[in-house]
C-alpha cells in the first residue's frame, strides 16, 4: 500500500475519521485482476508475434494470429476471473448458511465455540462471558464472527465477479493490443515492425511493474524490471520455438 506521512496517519486515526471510515461499505478493488490481465495480454500477444517472426511468417499472419489470440484469450481470462470469484462467493455463502444452521440446531455448541475462540485470545472470567453474551445476542455478529475466526473469511475480501471479469478483459485487450500496432504499419519492413513491437512490449511490461509498485508498495525499479524480465523471457521462448520449428521443418518465409 502507498505510504503516508506521520501527520496524515494521525489524521486518519482521529476518532471521528475512524467512525466515518468504519461506517462506509468496504470498497471492492480489482487492481490485481487488471494487473494480471495486462501482463497476460501483453505476454500472450507478443509471444504470438515473436513466434510468427521467428518462424518467418509475413506481417499479416502475425496480425491475424495476434488479434485472434487476443480476443479468444481475453474472453477466456475474463470468464476464468468471473468463475473463480463466483466460486469464492458461493463457498463463503455456503459456510455462512452452515453457520446459520448450526446456530439453530446446536446453539450451545456454537456458543462454546465463541467462548473457546476468545479464551484462546487471552480473555477470562466475567470479561470472557460478557464477550460471549454480546456476540451471541446479535445473530449477524455471531455468524460473521464465526466466518472470520473459524473459516478465515472476511466479508470485505469477497470481490465482485463481474468487476473482476471486466477489469481482466479490458486490461488484457488494451495492453495486449499495443505490441500489435506496429504490424499495422504496412510501409515498414517486418524487422522494423518487430523492433518497434519489442520496444512497446518492454515498455508495457515495465509500466505494469511500476503500477504494482505504486499500488502495493513494492520497490519501484525492481518491480518494473521483474515484470519486464518475466514478459521478455516468455517472448524469447516463443521466438526461439518458432525459429527452431522453422529450421526443423524447413519453412520458407
Amino acid at each position: 500500500m502507498k505510504k503516508v506521512s506521520i501527520e496524515e496517519l494521525a489524521r486518519m486515526h482521529h476518532p471521528e475519521v475512524i467512525r466515518q471510515r468504519l461506517q462506509q461499505a468496504p470498497k471492492s478493488q480489482n487492481i490485481s485482476d487488471a494487473v494480471l490481465g495486462g501482463i497476460d495480454g501483453c505476454v500472450t500477444t507478443f509471444a504470438v508475434v515473436s513466434a510468427a517472426v521467428g518462424a518467418g511468417f509475413p506481417s499479416l499472419v502475425a496480425v491475424i494470429l495476434g488479434f485472434s489470440n487476443l480476443i479468444a484469450d481475453g474472453f477466456s481470462m475474463a470468464i476464468s476471473a468471473y468463475e473463480s470469484n463466483k466460486a469464492k462467493q458461493e463457498y463463503a455463502q455456503s459456510l455462512r448458511e452452515m453457520e446459520e444452521d448450526h446456530i439453530d440446531i446446536v446453539p450451545e455448541g456454537e456458543r462454546e465455540e465463541i467462548r473457546q475462540i476468545f479464551s484462546n485470545k487471552g480473555f477470562k472470567g466475567e470479561v470472557l462471558e460478557k464477550i460471549v453474551d454480546i456476540i451471541c445476542d446479535d445473530r449477524k455478529l455471531w455468524v460473521e464472527t464465526m466466518m472470520v475466526e473459524e473459516h478465515g473469511i472476511h466479508h470485505h475480501n469477497e470481490s465482485n465477479p463481474l468487476g473482476a471479469a471486466w477489469a481482466t478483459f479490458v486490461a488484457f485487450i488494451v495492453i495486449g493490443t499495443m505490441p500489435l500496432l506496429p504490424f499495422l504499419a504496412t510501409t515498414l519492413h517486418m524487422n522494423q515492425q518487430f523492433a518497434i513491437s519489442t520496444g512497446i512490449a518492454a515498455l508495457m511490461f515495465f509500466l505494469i511493474g511500476m503500477l504494482k509498485s505504486v499500488v502495493f508498495g513494492q520497490p519501484f525499479l525492481l518491480s518494473g524490471l521483474r515484470t519486464l524480465l518475466t514478459g521478455g523471457t516468455a517472448a524469447g521462448l516463443a521466438f526461439l520455438t518458432g525459429y527452431l520449428l522453422r529450421e526443423m521443418f524447413g519453412v520458407v518465409g
